[in-house]
């Protein structure tokens, strides 16, 4: 288990720095640029142009790495359809914005129903095929389990479309979203390892295939993961904490997350009922950025925060 760990972070890592430079220049090249938006903040509009999509960097890389430990190991296969049908909706949804220049993408319900189709299977493959059951483990009881029943597939729904998009909000910074997930996977790649799951190679996958991105998309990014990108990690790390029954741990490590979310949901209900913001501008990054915080700054302390979380997230189980 040990070096299955070692070998899945150095392969993801090493396929991850190989293929960046070839790939980069390509998306360049085939003019698969970010579009800012204008009614972001005004540094970000420098950003414009730069190659995005790159989530099929990170996609490959953990896939590639993934089909070495899959033989035989339906956890690692469970998380992978989720990573990869999130991936895919993340895809589409970036190519009409990009190749086809149309704005919005996938309308909001062409999104819901591709990720509730996702989910769906996703909820018959742990019923069905990992033979999971429904029961979830309670933080700070020592690893106690609570029996959900029937509660736990509406629970599962609301938990993989919320985690998801709020994963999705997150990537608005030079690696934000990518720097977050890192310290995310590692916590989950960790403790599958103490626990022997067989969830460590495509935790430990996702950790290597992170950290060679990072290079390209840390600040100034050369590379945009796109919604290709940003819905297949939050499949991925939401896949691998309900298979490790371990969502509830979500709200721990996963905090920026939420944190990201919820500053979404409270500005449009508060814009709704005053007609005033809440917050500078939402997702929440943006409202420390507007006051002055250099790009840097936001993802350094988003960091530090979820490394904190994580520690605490050890303490929990």
């Amino acid at each position: 288990m040990k070096n299955e760990a070692l070998y899945a972070v150095l392969i993801a890592f090493f396929l991850n720095i190989v293929m960046s430079p070839f790939v980069i220049p390509l998306l360049q090249k085939l003019k698969f640029g970010q579009n800012v938006r204008t009614d972001g903040p005004n540094s970000h509009l420098k950003k414009s142009g730069t190659p995005t999509m790159g989530g099929i960097i990170i996609l490959a890389s953990l896939v590639l790495t993934s089909l070495l430990f899959i033989v035989n190991n339906k956890e690692v296969q469970t998380i992978l359809f989720v990573t990869l049908g999130f991936g895919i909706i993340g895809f589409i949804d970036d190519y009409i914005k990009v190749v086809k220049k149309r704005s919005l993408g996938l309308t909001a319900m062409q999104k819901i129903i591709g990720q509730l189709i996702v989910t769906c299977i996703f909820a018959y493959l742990l019923a069905n095929y990992v033979g999971l059951g429904t029961s979830i483990i309670l933080p700070f009881t020592g690893g106690s389990e609570w029996d959900m029943g029937v509660l736990y597939w509406p629970f599962l729904v609301v938990g993989v479309l919320g985690l998801v998009n709020a994963v999705n909000l997150t990537d608005g910074l030079d690696g934000l979203a990518s720097g977050v997930t890192v310290l995310v996977a590692t916590y989950f790649a960790a403790i599958a390892w103490g626990i022997q799951s067989n969830v460590v190679p495509i935790a430990a996958a996702a950790v290597g295939s992170l950290l060679g991105f990072l290079l390209f998309n840390s600040y100034p990014a050369k590379v945009f993961m796109g919604d290709t990108g940003s819905l297949a990690l939050g499949g991925f790390v939401v896949a691998t904490a309900f298979v490790m029954k371990m969502p509830l741990f979500i709200l721990i490590v996963g905090f920026i997350y939420v944190v990201e979310n919820i500053s979404v949901i409270l500005q449009v209900a508060y814009f709704k009922k005053t007609k005033k913001r809440l917050f500078r501008m939402a997702p929440i990054h943006h409202h420390f950025e507007l006051g002055g915080w250099p790009e840097t700054k936001v993802v350094t302390v988003f960091s530090v925060i979820t490394a904190i979380m994580c520690l605490i997230g050890l303490i929990a189980l």
